[in-house]
């Protein structure tokens, strides 16, 4: 266990404080600054970084608490070369400002030095639940506390995160990172229910409000796999990819044993689908021991979700790939996966294989929906959402964003999605709120002259 946990040992090492200095006065602070355009929650970039030119760490820091709960995280996971780093204006003559490892420095410095402890404003605005805390729930719950609301995060795990601790492995995002900010968020005022789940048992939708909270906010993500109708997809041999880093994630924390992991050392793995999530799991196959991982994907190089960047570094680690490619059938030898026929351009090869993991999506489970009324969705589980308040579903009083709503599908554009969610909550509440004091007392006070 000693020799693989080092393998998922971060790969991508953060800069010292001479090496963040010396880049963040590469930057050239334009007057109309591209990187904050191509950042999906419109950081104030070029000010944070001036901030960082001149040593003042905890001056950047302020700027970047004003738009993100999770700035660690997004430093690292964030896929910067098409957003922030990709606008950069540096970046035509192969010279863009490494954003993303500028603000995973200032937030790191940050954490380890606890620099910044934010004065808060009185919690008396009003109560939210947040059910779930992945990107999303936590974006709401950051930012609805410093608004001055009272904010109570339901979660059926048994520690918070969701995605970020669950689902991105530990070599890309390490999870002592993510509890770093989580605890940030508690420090705002923030209370975690862990091991609650909501939607099972007497805690529904309606029970939260009979508890008081003034509004609901939905994040709950996609936690039903989509699968393939392939002839042999039933074996055992055959999983979800989340399932997967999910079990590997617990074995890396101690939770699990080795053995539980499934895929053992000298494996022969396929992966189906080519986004992040199939790079995740074709990377970490290698890292737990596999001897060849490939993925295979139906259509070409240039057409597939994933960063390039994250493919680039999956072949320098050996993970193998076939375009244009699908596989068609899964065989077993008494009930044990042993073979997989792969389809290109007609022609069939069969290979060896022990284990299929499958990364093509996931669906909203429907916990929360059906025991609930008043919350439509569309065809495929998708909660139905409002533009006015912003989030709203059909069930007054209850938001929904991130995955279940079909909007987001990377950890920043989840917080982007949830911000606006954020303050339509705001919004809703404090009409509710208005409208209730009018008509407790006929009509406002006016005030004295």
């Amino acid at each position: 266990m000693e020799t693989e946990n080092k393998s998922f040992q971060e790969v991508n090492e953060g800069y010292t404080m001479l090496e963040a200095i010396n880049e963040a006065k590469r930057c050239l602070h334009c007057k109309v600054p591209q990187c904050k355009k191509g950042c999906p929650i419109s950081h104030d970039i070029p000010d944070w970084i001036h901030e960082l030119s001149m040593g003042n760490l905890g001056n950047a820091m302020n700027i970047i608490n004003n738009k993100s709960n999770l700035p660690s995280v997004c430093g690292r996971v964030c896929p910067h070369e098409k957003q922030c780093e990709g606008h950069c204006v540096l970046n035509k003559r192969g010279e863009g400002i490494r954003v993303g490892k500028l603000e995973r420095f200032i937030a790191d410095f940050d954490g380890n030095m606890s620099l910044i402890r934010e004065n808060l404003l009185p919690k008396t605005r009003g109560k939210i639940a947040v059910i779930g805390s992945g990107p999303a729930g936590l974006t709401i719950a950051g930012d609805m506390a410093r608004q001055g609301f009272n904010v109570e995060i339901f979660e059926m795990e048994p520690e918070p995160g969701g995605v970020l601790m669950f689902g991105i492995p530990e070599y890309r995002l390490p999870k002592e990172i993510v509890r770093r900010e989580i605890k940030k968020i508690e420090e705002l005022g923030v209370v975690f229910h862990c091991n609650t789940t909501v939607g099972k048992g007497d805690l529904t939708i309606e029970k939260l409000f009979e508890m008081g909270y003034d509004a609901i906010f939905m994040g709950t993500g996609t936690g039903v796999p989509k699968k393939l109708h392939i002839p042999g997809s039933n074996l055992k041999g055959v999983r979800q990819a989340i399932w997967f880093l999910r079990r590997v994630s617990l074995y890396n924390e101690g939770n699990l044993s080795r053995e539980e992991v499934v895929v053992h050392e000298g494996n022969r793995v396929f992966v189906i689908g080519c986004g992040n999530t199939a790079m995740d799991a074709a990377r970490t196959a290698v890292r737990i021991g596999a001897s060849h991982v490939e993925v295979v994907y139906h259509r070409t190089v240039n057409e597939m979700s994933a960063l390039r960047s994250e493919y680039e570094d999956a072949v320098a680690e050996g993970v193998k790939f076939s375009w244009q490619s699908s596989i068609v059938e899964i065989h077993d030898d008494n009930g044990t996966l042993n073979e997989v026929v792969i389809e290109s351009n007609g022609e069939r090869r069969t290979e060896k294989a022990d284990f299929v993991i499958m990364a093509v999506g996931s669906a909203p489970a429907s916990r929360i929906v059906s025991t609930t009324t008043g919350i439509d969705v569309d065809e495929r589980g998708y909660v139905l959402t409002r533009e006015k308040p912003y989030g709203m579903t059909t069930r007054k009083g209850v938001f929904a964003g991130g995955d279940v709503v079909n909007r987001p599908s990377t950890v920043v554009l989840a917080m982007r999605d949830a911000k606006r969610v954020a303050e339509g909550m705001a919004q809703y509440v404090d009409a509710v709120k208005l409208i209730e004091a009018v008509n407790e007392k006929g009509e406002m006070k006016k005030p004295e002259v």
